[in-house]
């Protein structure tokens, strides 16, 4: 069983997030198992406080190093790494997402206000992982974000593994565009190709797609596998999707 901690000071916004859809029934099922740790109840300040205003001045409020510190240290069995989840950190990817579902378990710390006391990051933090390049009021969503991505991973969390292979990032491209009943919706129809019932050419016209797709909207994740491979230039010119044969329509 995989097993996520998460500090926080709202568990509600975690747990109950956490006991719907595809993440709530892995937790019935045995994959996985979310465990909440409350900031606040490592803190004997009057009103639970666990924020201050910020050495050296500036806009807003800082939380303290001692109530993170001490609700790692309150548990030692709170798995590594501990991650925090910063503006700063590396950003999250699929392959991130890929490592994490492979380990036993891990932490993840969500933030508040205008971030947290540097201490308490030198002192239990292992990692800082971001969602990309924007401000949420908390931590919780991207943290949410981590553990369904790393969760779905998991063999059983889905109804079938295969989708994990199939879907956006699995190889490393964009997914291929997907279709479904009715045949015709407003005058637009299906691909011919996906009614043919050739299943092997389906699947190259499907990699031809998630290609395509992958070229025009990240080319960034192209250029991660190393480019084009004679392979994929094949299956593009197959299917008239090598730039020279759209123009050439």
């Amino acid at each position: 069983m995989l097993r996520i901690d998460a500090l926080t000071l709202f568990p509600e916004a975690l747990t109950q997030y956490a006991d719907t859809s595809v993440l709530g029934r892995a937790s019935e099922k045995g994959i996985w198992e979310l465990r909440v740790h409350d900031i606040r109840s490592a803190t004997s300040a009057p009103h639970r406080t666990v924020d201050d205003t910020p050495f050296g001045g500036g806009a807003g409020m800082v939380m303290q190093a001692e109530p993170i510190i001490a609700t790692v240290e309150a548990d030692p069995t709170m798995p590594r790494p501990v991650i925090a989840m910063t503006p700063s950190g590396r950003p999250f990817t699929h392959a991130i997402a890929k490592g994490l579902s492979q380990l036993d378990g891990f932490t993840l710390l969500c933030g508040r206000y205008e971030g947290f006391d540097q201490r308490a990051l030198d002192t239990v933090v292992d990692d800082e992982i971001s969602l990309g390049d924007f401000v949420l009021a908390g931590g919780e969503l991207a943290a949410l974000c981590v553990i369904e991505a790393v969760v779905r991973l998991r063999p059983g969390a889905l109804g079938n593994d295969a989708s994990v292979e199939e879907e956006s990032f699995g190889d490393g491209l964009l997914e291929y565009p997907q279709y479904t009943k009715p045949a015709v919706v407003r005058g637009l129809e299906v691909p011919e190709i996906l009614r043919s019932g050739d299943h092997a050419r389906i699947a190259r016209w499907r990699h031809a797609q998630a290609l395509r797709k992958t070229i025009d909207r990240r080319s960034d994740l192209i250029e991660r596998r190393g480019g084009l491979s004679p392979q994929d230039l094949a299956i593009l010119k197959e299917f008239g999707l090598l730039d020279g044969d759209r123009e050439n329509g």
